[in-house]
């Protein structure tokens, strides 16, 4: 099963190498959220603003990769008419699925690395981390925590006729409830409690505590918590959604 899961994960990431407008938004859209976000704040004198300020662009160029990624993946397998194939494959499904989120999320790595690179060579960002050995540790857990929650979105992806559509209305929400845009602390107090049963939420947090002092391994943990309980529902949710597309013949729908 792992052979298989890192099979899938290397021709995915090849495919997507390959098209060019899958590269063209992983590579510029988080340098463009970026070079926003330093400009906005570059009013202020602090620099663990514009720190802060990095790590949420290349956490909200992450997370649109992945989602627009998984959207665009089961789009491609149905309009080349292998989705059928995919799902009737003795491979469970949540394997194939979750190579593909693994896949966009990987690339979705470069966004992280570009735009603290970007500040610190354009804007004179410091890359001065406070826990550099938690920070790297932040990183894969948080790859993961977003990777597992597109994987639960992308479970419901199966039977709609345009997956992009629901990739679409998506993006935003999960970069406010994560805190990549606002802090949890400012959003409203009914929504709060939401924002701390996602993974990226509390990947986020390990992040920031990482590179701007904190306690982040709290956080770390947390996050691999969250993500581990949005692997098991995506489970569960895939399940009920094949036997649904099974059962009414939806998987071809164009």
């Amino acid at each position: 099963m792992p052979r298989r899961l890192v099979r899938i994960w290397l021709l995915q990431v090849k495919q997507m190498s390959r098209s060019s407008f899958e590269m063209m938004g992983a590579v510029l859209l988080p340098l463009l959220f970026a070079t926003l976000a330093f400009y906005v704040l570059r009013a202020g004198t602090h620099p663990h603003a514009l720190l802060g300020a990095s790590i949420g662009a290349g956490l909200m160029g992450t997370w649109s990769t992945v989602l627009f990624g998984a959207g665009s993946a089961i789009d491609h397998q149905r309009w080349q008419g292998t989705l059928e194939l995919i799902v009737a494959a003795p491979t469970p499904l949540i394997v194939v699925l979750l190579s593909l989120t693994l896949a966009t999320t990987t690339v979705g790595i470069y966004s992280l690395v570009a735009t603290m690179t970007w500040g610190a060579i354009l804007f004179g960002v410091p890359l001065d981390l406070v826990h550099p050995a938690a920070f790297l540790v932040a990183i894969p857990a948080t790859i993961v925590a977003l990777a597992t929650l597109g994987l639960l979105m992308a479970s419901t992806f199966i039977v709609l006729r345009n997956a992009n559509a629901l990739a679409n209305t998506g993006e935003f929400p999960i970069w406010l409830l994560s805190g990549v845009l606002v802090p949890v602390a400012l959003l409203p107090t009914w929504v709060q409690p939401v924002s701390s049963l996602l993974a990226p939420t509390w990947g986020v947090r390990a992040l920031r505590e990482a590179a701007l002092g904190g306690s982040p391994w709290r956080a770390i943990g947390a996050c691999v918590l969250c993500a581990a309980v949005q692997l098991a529902l995506a489970a569960v949710a895939l399940r009920r959604v094949e036997r649904r597309a099974r059962d009414r013949a939806t998987l071809a729908l164009t």
